[in-house]
C-alpha cells in the first residue's frame, strides 16, 4: 500500500511540474518602501497584505518615507448586457477599471499611467433585486481582488528606481471593449 501511495505522489509531482505549476514565492521589488495613495480601503488593505507578505518591501504611511509612490484610481460601472423580448433587463455587465501610476521618490516615472479593466456578466430579476445587489457587491469585490493580483505582478516588472533610456516599463492600456450583442 505504501508503494502505491508513493507512486501516486511521484506521478502527481511530475504532472504538476510538467504543466508549469509554480508557487508564487518571494517577490523582489526594486523599491523597499512603498506609499499607496487612492483606491478603496479594501484594495489598499489587500495590496498592503500582498506586498508585505510576499516580499521584503514595507508599505509606509507617509510619502516622505517612501522609495516609490503608487497612485490608484478606481471606477465602477454597470451597463445593460441583454434584454428579453419585453424589453426587460435579463443581464447586466459590471465593469471595474483600475488606473495606476508608479513614480519614484524623485518623481521618476517607473510605470506610466496604466489601466487594468475587468468585467463580469450578472443575470438580473426584479423578483430578487436585493439578492442581485448583494451579488453585484460580491462580483465587484472579486474583480477588485483580481485587479490587485494583476497589479502585484505588474509591480514586479520594475527592476530599477533609476531606469536608463529605453529601460522603462511601457504602459498597458485595456483592450477595446466588445460591442454589445444585437437585440
Amino acid at each position: 500500500m505504501t508503494r502505491r501511495s508513493f507512486l501516486t505522489l511521484a506521478c502527481s509531482v511530475m504532472m504538476l511540474s510538467a504543466c508549469g505549476f509554480q508557487l508564487r514565492g518571494q517577490q523582489d521589488y526594486a523599491f523597499k518602501r512603498l506609499y499607496v495613495a487612492g483606491g478603496s480601503p479594501a484594495a489598499a488593505a489587500r495590496l498592503t497584505r500582498m506586498v508585505q507578505g510576499g516580499s521584503d518591501t514595507v508599505v509606509v504611511s507617509s510619502p516622505a518615507n517612501a522609495d516609490a509612490l503608487l497612485q490608484i484610481a478606481q471606477n465602477r460601472s454597470q451597463s445593460t448586457l441583454t434584454l428579453n423580448t419585453l424589453g426587460v433587463v435579463q443581464e447586466y455587465q459590471l465593469n471595474l477599471s483600475m488606473i495606476y501610476t508608479l513614480t519614484g521618490k524623485d518623481g521618476t516615472v517607473l510605470i506610466p499611467q496604466s489601466v487594468i479593466a475587468l468585467n463580469r456578466a450578472m443575470t438580473y430579476s426584479d423578483q430578487f433585486s436585493q439578492a442581485k445587489a448583494a451579488e453585484a457587491d460580491i462580483l465587484f469585490a472579486d474583480m477588485e481582488s483580481d485587479a490587485i493580483d494583476q497589479l502585484i505582478r505588474r509591480l514586479g516588472v520594475v527592476r530599477s528606481l533609476n531606469p536608463g533610456p529605453g529601460e522603462g516599463v511601457p504602459a498597458i492600456a485595456p483592450r477595446a471593449p466588445l460591442p454589445p450583442p444585437p437585440l
